[in-house]
């Protein structure tokens, strides 16, 4: 990890697609590593600097980087910078595509409970919903 260079990486925020934009930008940083834009070794901006270009709040840039770092993307090293670890295990990826799904569910389940929805309707409308995406998963393969 000697990398002197900052690779700053191009993440597009969707501030209405109900996404958390922490999620977002994990997801974004994992795809750039995948497909080898960022390299094992090249140094992210700091929290706050990516927060100021991105424009979003410093705590949110602080999880997203906690996140890839528990699941072995980056390091954070206290006073030295964060940096792309190898490519993460097929084991790493699981666990951080597992993290970014049940965020996603915490905030539907979430935003069901301010519009006072029952656990049964939650229910419902996921499982109709999901049958609608297999069904149109089904009608596009024939």
């Amino acid at each position: 990890m000697n990398s002197n260079h900052t690779f700053v990486p191009r993440i597009k925020l969707d501030f209405r697609s109900g996404v958390p934009i922490y999620v977002q930008i994990m997801e974004q940083i994992k795809q750039q590593v995948a497909s080898g834009i960022i390299k094992p070794g090249d140094q992210l901006p700091t929290v706050r600097a990516l927060a100021q270009d991105l424009r979003v709040n410093f705590n949110t840039i602080a999880r997203a980087y906690r996140l890839l770092d528990e699941a072995g993307v980056i390091s954070t090293q206290q006073g030295r910078g964060t940096y792309i670890l190898e490519i993460p295990s097929k084991d790493a990826n699981e666990k951080l595509r597992k993290q970014s799904l049940e965020a996603i569910a915490r905030r539907y389940i979430r935003d069901a409970i301010r519009l006072n929805s029952t656990h049964q309707e939650i229910v419902q409308t996921l499982e109709g919903q999901i049958a609608q995406w297999q069904d149109d998963d089904l009608s596009d393969t024939e």
